[in-house]
């Protein structure tokens, strides 16, 4: 019985519910709306957040493929050219050495002529991109300023979800979008591999006298890393990673001071600095859910992989299990076949999973090793760069990596 204090509970029916409207969830719901499937997604934050997302201080590197993606679902046009950054060239650096592992700018990149190994676009620009992609179809039906209570999987042909105003979406299908530490994902019942690295990564802009030639660096200093995303020739997107107890440290300088750390970090490459933008910060968790999917649900971006910063793969993941979920699901509306039917998630954990168990685990054995700064593994540090440095098919897998 509904007292006149709780609100009505009734039931809406949908193909997909999406939950999450980030840029994974946004963009599964744009590569399936040609499809003509009702889409329902359901979002915590409101439409004018959606609309004009705020700066976060993170830049996003997207690969030759995503790029590809991203123009075929139409997000590409959608951000200015001037706020898309190409990335000529990377390079590693270890410890106090001015050895570099150097990643040149190729020539071809997916079989067609490149003049850089990827692109950096700011987050927000691309979360608004995303958004403005789905308004035109009105298969696409937005719920923000809610967020899902219950997932119920029982039935054979439905899945419910509960939203926290007493609504009920039924759908063929549930595919969570909704980050790392994805609450759909739990209220499944799938497990994750978690790791805690009790780090924190920094973001901000620095503006400087001389050019950064558009090329990223890595630098893996003894007790933090700092990576460089170049921007324009005199703008650089700085990420420091730094271990929980030092955090305090850095956002308690001010801009001179963390102007004057940051040079000195340097010595000086890019001459004089200046704050560009503001200071954020985020936790550095990594996550590997245990399967992509189960009963009438699927798990796409960061629900279903979090990766860790420092390789740039995590947008990328995220655009690949769009990819590879919505053409299965495209394909099966076509051939008249059940959208949530476990042999097409299966099929597409068996074509995602195998590349992010790779990478994710990867990823974390090399950070594990570069922030190692006794003195048997700086050796081994050192060792691994000029390997990676002068082993050409190793070089060659890791770029091929890097553009796609």
């Amino acid at each position: 019985m509904t007292t006149h204090n709780e609100p009505a509970r009734f039931i809406e029916q949908a193909d997909v519910v999406i939950v999450g409207a980030g840029p994974a969830g946004l963009s599964m719901a744009r590569a399936l709306a040609p499809s003509g499937l009702a889409i329902t997604i359901v979002e915590k934050n409101d439409r004018a957040t959606l609309a004009e997302p705020p700066f976060d201080g993170r830049e996003i590197a997207l690969t030759h493929y995503s790029k590809e993606l991203m123009q075929k679902l139409q997000l590409w046009s959608k951000i200015s050219p001037e706020e898309i950054y190409p990335l000529r060239d990377a390079k590693v650096i270890n410890g106090h050495s001015n050895y570099q592992l150097h990643f040149e700018q190729p020539t071809k990149a997916r079989g067609k002529p490149a003049n850089s190994l990827g692109f950096l676009i700011s987050n927000h620009n691309i979360r608004r991109a995303a958004y403005e992609a789905v308004l035109p179809y009105e298969n696409i039906q937005i719920i923000d300023g809610h967020s899902i209570t219950e997932v119920n999987n029982s039935q054979p042909e439905t899945i419910e979800a509960v939203l926290d105003n007493g609504q009920i979406l039924k759908s063929k299908l549930l595919i969570a979008a909704d980050s790392r530490f994805s609450g759909i994902r739990r209220q499944l019942g799938i497990g994750a591999n978690m790791r805690d690295f009790g780090r924190t990564v920094i973001v901000f802009r620095m503006r400087h006298t001389l050019t950064n030639q558009h090329t990223a660096f890595e630098c893996f200093h003894y007790g933090r890393t700092l990576a460089l995303l170049p921007l324009e020739e005199n703008l650089t997107n700085c990420v420091i990673t730094i271990n929980n107890e030092y955090v305090k440290e850095i956002l308690s300088m001010t801009p001179t001071q963390l102007e004057e750390d940051i040079k000195k970090q340097l010595r000086g490459k890019l001459g004089d600095m200046t704050l560009a933008s503001t200071i954020h910060h985020y936790p550095l968790v990594g996550v590997h859910a245990n399967t992509f999917y189960t009963h009438r649900a699927a798990l796409i971006g960061d629900a279903a992989v979090g990766m860790h910063p420092v390789t740039a793969h995590g947008f990328n993941l995220g655009l690949n299990s769009v990819g590879i979920l919505a053409k299965k699901i495209n394909d099966a509306v076509q051939q008249g076949k059940d959208i949530g039917s476990s042999a097409l998630l299966a099929s597409y954990q068996r074509h995602h999973m195998p590349h992010t168990l790779a990478l994710y685990h990867g990823t974390n054995a090399m950070i594990s090793l570069f922030t190692n700064d006794t003195p048997p593994a700086r050796l081994v540090r050192s060792m691994v760069l000029r390997v990676s440095n002068n082993l050409p098919p190793l070089k060659k897998l890791i770029s091929l990596q890097l553009t796609g």
